[in-house]
């Protein structure tokens, strides 16, 4: 394993038990509700400006195949966990339902990205139709949550603690940057 890769695997394992920290001792519920918000778009930020400003991290994730990328969406399976709890009352409609559904067909599409055998340039003409529509979902529930976190936080107390509280303070803000950083990829490789 390069150095660039232990570094790496490394920092998202701090990043990880730092989120799982914050989740078990119920910070995000002791926080604003802008707060939670702020904190995903921060670490969105962070990953994007290391990725951005250190060449080596750089160098190392471009060299990824770009379904290593993809790969990461199946977390997005998590929607129908979304529809469970919508079940339980535990989550609203317009974020568990829609949400849930969107990230569902994410991962489904992901997972044909990443386990079909495409030939290379049509896998490439999917990966671009996958990630348009797997940033604007992801995007929409983000903004869905922020409505529904500032009309009445109680409603998404379920995102406050584990295993939901990983969301935005760890999941989400990958997903968003590996969207960001897939769409560099593919305009370089036009």
């Amino acid at each position: 394993m390069s150095r660039i890769a232990l570094w790496v695997r490394s920092a998202l394992w701090l990043w990880f038990l730092a989120a799982v920290a914050a989740g078990y001792f119920l910070v995000l519920q002791r926080i604003p509700p802008p707060a939670t918000q702020a904190i995903l778009l921060g670490l969105t930020a962070l990953t994007l400006s290391a990725y951005f400003r250190l060449a080596p991290l750089r160098a190392w994730v471009d060299a990824l195949d770009p379904r290593a990328l993809v790969q990461f969406h199946l977390t997005r399976f998590v929607g129908i966990y979304f529809l469970l709890l919508y079940r339980q009352g535990e989550l609203p409609y317009d974020f568990a339902v829609k949400g849930g559904i969107g990230d569902i067909v994410v991962a489904i599409f992901a997972s044909l990205l990443v386990f079909a055998p495409f030939e290379e340039t049509r896998r490439l003409r999917l990966l671009v139709i996958w990630n348009v529509i797997g940033l604007v979902d992801i995007l929409l529930v983000v903004l869905t949550a922020v409505r529904l976190n500032l009309t009445d936080p109680y409603q998404m107390r379920a995102l406050t603690h584990l295993p939901l509280s990983l969301l935005p303070t760890f999941l989400v803000p990958l997903i968003i940057a590996t969207h960001v950083i897939l769409f560099v990829r593919l305009g370089t490789k036009r």
